[in-house]
């Protein structure tokens, strides 16, 4: 069984049934879908098979309220085409979302890259955002993981091939991590 595939299996029996929600490999891109008249459960689309995108999505649905769980992609927007300032107001809202990834990552005993999500501005600087979200995993880690972070961490860090207990060790995330 490759990596999205148990993220997936662990994620839907973990999550499904108590929160209504499912985790869904195979798509062309990521979506999240509230639920409503037309599913049963939410669904939480990834890109292909792809773990990345997987843990990704699965930060997104972790620090989304039940407002935002509500709404098609949570609300959010997005832009793939960007400027400099679009850039930087992007990166400011993926701050946390990716810091929370970095930690799964971790936990699932995979690797984590930053995703500037922009591949239009030519030799574009993405220290400063690998830094953002190295301050951001040390902070989370110093306030405590949410609750439903830990959760999902613990799932992952039992469940995984390569999973990893001690993903709350600051030690993990010295260095920034890769882009």
């Amino acid at each position: 069984m490759d990596s999205a595939s148990h993220l997936v299996r662990i994620f839907n029996a973990e999550f499904g049934l108590g929160h209504s929600v499912l985790l869904v490999g195979g798509a062309s891109e990521p979506l999240y879908l509230p639920s409503g008249e037309h599913r049963q459960n939410a669904e939480i689309h990834f890109r292909e098979d792809f773990p990345s995108s997987a843990l990704h999505e699965l930060a997104h649905w972790c620090l989304a309220g039940k407002k935002r769980r509500e709404q098609e992609d949570y609300g959010y927007w997005y832009d793939a085409i960007r400027d400099e300032s679009q850039q930087q107001n992007f990166e400011a809202v993926e701050v946390r979302p990716q810091s929370i990834e970095w930690i799964l990552s971790v936990a699932a005993g995979l690797e984590f890259r930053v995703s500037s999500d922009n591949f239009l501005i030519e030799k574009l600087d993405v220290k400063p955002f690998r830094s953002a979200v190295r301050s951001a995993v040390h902070a989370v880690l110093k306030d405590g993981l949410p609750t439903i972070v830990q959760r999902l961490a613990v799932a992952l860090a039992l469940e995984m091939p390569a999973g990893n207990l001690e993903f709350a060790n600051p030690a993990h995330y010295q260095r920034l991590p890769a882009k």
